[in-house]
């Protein structure tokens, strides 16, 4: 469970920041959702203690020992937390592939033991396959990501993307996209930016957040910076000394393939040119198609009713890219 902004330290000055400001601080008197309530279009949940006891009071520091972490950059910086990739690789090296916004991401390793117990366990409690996970540490407060859609070119359609965190308290805010606002207040000012809907969503230890697929097209979400001092929080937040780890559990229809006797990968699935392992193209990497699919990507993070099929349905087969300087900033994903 995208580009404003993958700055390691919030942008200074600028009337833009005073705005984002004011708004932070109306964010933060809006009311707590969680268990039972109607989060974004109704097919989203959060689910309390979903790891049984002896699991949960140790999974955070497994994790932080067993996962290889990586730093990731998007647009030439670092994002601000660490990140890992783990999925169900196979005997051949093929593996889901999950695409979003960044110069590259870092390799696709096999489950490690404690990440496929959770994987296990929750999956059950979905009845949903899981076969990919995105791993990110937020090491502090100051860490954070960007308001954004996840991309869903690789998510198999219909299923929920699930994230379980470990650790310290984080709030999860939700904000309808900007092109749902009526035509004459879809401004740049601070006010207009109230006029959105907005949710707030604690995420405490040992906690499922299950998004459907109508709330990611209809809503952005993010983890905003708190950058309060520790002793200031309160206890389910200072937990694990403020850290927290989150596992975005996925299930991905688009795959990658080694080709034999070269360094290069072959995609197929869903969100590829190719359907069939059979059929399997060999990788992009950059150029016109790269920004053919980061301008996707941007559609899906901006429009509220966003076509699908019109936009991904031929599928690309790109891999890496980079984008410098060129369109609109695009956010990172959770």
């Amino acid at each position: 469970m995208s580009q404003t902004s993958v700055h390691s330290s919030p942008p200074n000055v600028s009337s833009t920041g005073k705005r984002r400001n004011a708004a932070n601080s109306w964010d933060r008197k809006l009311p707590m959702l969680g268990p039972g309530d109607r989060i974004a279009e109704g097919d989203t949940e959060l689910v309390l203690d979903i790891l049984p006891p002896d699991l949960a009071s140790v999974a955070f520091e497994k994790l932080r020992n067993e996962v290889q972490w990586n730093v990731m950059h998007h647009r030439g910086g670092e994002v601000p937390r660490l990140v890992a990739v783990q999925g169900e690789v196979e005997p051949d090296g093929s593996h889901p592939i999950y695409r979003h916004p960044a110069d590259s991401s870092p390799p696709t390793l096999p489950f490690t033991p404690t990440i496929s117990l959770i994987r296990d366990h929750v999956s059950k409690a979905l009845k949903q396959p899981l076969n990919h996970v995105l791993i990110q540490h937020y090491r502090t407060g100051a860490d954070y990501i960007s308001e954004h859609s996840d991309k869903t070119i690789d998510v198999v359609r219909g299923s929920k993307i699930v994230n379980i965190s470990l650790g310290a308290e984080r709030k999860m805010t939700l904000r309808t996209k900007k092109d749902a606002l009526p035509a004459h207040s879809a401004g740049d000012d601070g006010e207009d930016e109230t006029k959105r809907a907005t949710q707030r969503v604690p995420l405490p230890h040992n906690s499922m957040f299950a998004m459907g697929l109508e709330t990611n097209a209809k809503w952005t979400h993010s983890i905003r910076a708190d950058k309060r001092h520790i002793m200031s929080k309160s206890p389910s937040e200072q937990f694990n000394n403020g850290e927290r780890i989150s596992l975005t559990f996925r299930h991905i229809g688009t795959f990658l393939a080694p080709i034999e006797g070269d360094s290069k990968w072959k995609i197929w699935g869903q969100g590829a040119k190719a359907k069939t392992k059979e059929e399997a193209h060999e990788v992009i990497c950059g150029g016109p198609e790269g920004e053919a699919l980061i301008d996707a990507f941007g559609k899906e993070n901006r429009q509220s009713e966003f076509e699908w099929d019109q936009v991904y349905g031929e599928g690309s087969d790109v891999l890496h890219f980079i984008q410098e300087g060129q369109g609109e900033e695009i956010q990172e994903n959770q």
